[in-house]
């Protein structure tokens, strides 16, 4: 976003200044750059402001080349966007600071997100299920009404006065009366705790029955289930003994559409192996079953997904060419007036298009793990993210905080684990990171890192999160040079076609 900044009393100087006047005479202020194609680079300061400039102006400008007569327009832009300075200390400075504190205020009220693994009972047997999942007749797998008690207590101290209480699985709906007790116990609670309160529940929707919609519907409970594609890549992904679970899921879909309405209903994608040769068959089923935004998101690399290779593992070279190939028939159908967004972009073109914050907790820095979300399990272990949770699912407890009932609130958000985990979650610091010219529109992820390359710190040479997310984020700069995709690109953000 390029935020220019004039001064209402800017007075012209007599003409002997600008012939005797030094045309380097400026003060570097902190930016990065790199190169978007053959033809074009970005500038990007500490906000996000970002300009996008011929390759060789990075140089031209460190060098202190600048002409600042011939470089009328470029050199008052990166004065006004705080690029360069004519004075050691720039006016307006009090303007940055307030901006980066606003890029920031994800971080004024602490935790929103709670998510409670209600039970691990599943009736799918998805290869590239990230949890350890049980037959669901095992109802001793459910979280208990103690645990859902105590993650309550804990959720009702979080400084934020919004709170989302998400119930994942296994599969939810098998623990459907415990969700009822959880939520009527948590709008209680929350009436004296003055908190506003948000209810998700995460479903494959193959357990839904009509009974269950109007209490979903009287608490306005949301809906995220998954859809991976077309029938013959759902019914090859999300496994059931009948072999149905995409008729399984678009009936759920249409019956929560009609008495949830539009809003309160989502679907996820997986992308396998089988996925990766399908990208536009996976766009048309998503238009054709009405959706206005669809989620491209790879496998990760935790619990059962990383014991079948043959279907779950692919080089994140070879996602970032099926990211693409989908992207282009998703601006396809834009462009011939069928609003759809994609949702993994929508979130980093907020980063770079407004100067405010996103919640989503895997592109934040310091990351959203703790900061903005934290996962009680069905046995009362409390980890730090969602992630942490599956990990655990492989035996590996890293990022285990707590347990219900055992540890106190400053225990597990101020323990030494968190503190821990909070020297590694920030990008600022992080080599590689530091440097990058995307950093203010990326995050950290401690929890890959240790997964995939044995420490939270990581190595970003080889780091998958770094492959993806540079990758992704030069290919959106590098479409935004065509103002029609810009065009399209800002109607994702305000959620409206243009």
């Amino acid at each position: 976003m390029i935020s220019v900044i004039q001064k209402k009393n800017r007075k012209f100087k007599e003409i002997n200044y600008y012939q005797n006047h030094d045309v380097s005479n400026y003060f570097l202020l902190p930016f990065r750059f790199q190169k978007i194609n053959s033809k074009t680079e970005i500038l990007v300061n500490e906000v996000g402001d970002f300009l996008l400039v011929p390759v060789g102006t990075a140089e031209q400008i460190i060098l202190k080349k600048l002409d600042k007569i011939k470089d009328e327009d470029l050199y008052l832009d990166l004065i006004s966007n705080f690029f360069i300075s004519e004075e050691v200390i720039p006016p307006l400075l009090n303007i940055l600071e307030a901006r980066y504190r606003t890029k920031k205020s994800f971080l004024d009220h602490f935790t929103a997100l709670h998510i409670f693994v209600i039970s691990l009972r599943c009736e799918h047997t998805c290869h590239y299920c990230q949890v350890s999942r049980v037959t669901e007749n095992k109802d001793e797998f459910d979280m208990s009404l103690y645990h859902i008690d105590e993650g309550i207590k804990i959720m009702m101290h979080s400084p934020n006065p919004h709170i989302t209480m998400e119930f994942q699985g296994g599969e939810a709906l098998l623990a459907f009366n415990n969700i009822k007790y959880a939520v009527l116990k948590a709008k209680e609670e929350a009436l004296l705790y003055e908190k506003h309160m948000t209810f998700v529940i995460c479903t494959n929707l193959a357990p839904l029955t009509d009974d269950m919609l109007p209490f979903i519907k009287e608490h306005n409970i949301m809906i995220s289930s998954s859809l991976d594609g077309p029938a013959f890549i759902h019914n090859q992904n999300r496994h059931r003994p009948q072999r149905n679970s995409y008729e399984v899921t678009i009936e759920g879909l249409n019956k929560c559409r009609a008495i949830l309405g539009e809003d309160n209903i989502s679907a996820l994608l997986t992308t396998t192996n089988l996925s990766l040769d399908y990208p536009t068959e996976i766009v048309e089923e998503y238009v054709k079953q009405g959706f206005s935004n669809i989620f491209l998101r790879p496998i990760s690399p935790y619990g059962f997904a990383t014991y079948n290779e043959k279907k779950n593992k692919y080089q994140t070279e070879k996602f970032l060419t099926f990211y693409k190939s989908a992207f282009e028939k998703i601006i396809d159908y834009n462009k011939k007036g069928y609003y759809i967004r994609e949702d993994y972009a929508t979130v980093i073109l907020k980063k770079i298009l407004t100067s405010f914050p996103v919640g989503y907790v895997d592109l934040q820095s310091p990351a959203g793990m703790i900061n903005n979300v934290i996962v009680f399990n069905y046995d009362g272990k409390i980890y730090a993210s969602d992630e942490a949770r599956m990990l655990a699912e492989m035996n590996d407890f890293t990022f285990q905080l707590g347990i219900l009932g055992q540890s106190t609130y400053n225990e597990i958000f101020y323990g030494k684990k968190a503190m821990e985990i909070a020297e590694n979650w920030t990008n600022e610091s992080l080599a590689g990171c530091s440097e990058c010219a995307f950093q203010s529109y990326c995050g950290a992820d401690p929890v890959l890192n240790h997964a995939t390359q044995g420490n939270m710190y990581g190595y970003r040479p080889t780091n998958v999160f770094c492959q993806k997310n540079m990758e992704i984020i030069r290919y959106l700069f590098d479409l935004m040079e065509d103002k029609s995709i810009e065009k399209i690109f800002r109607s994702w953000i305000t959620g409206h076609s243009e």
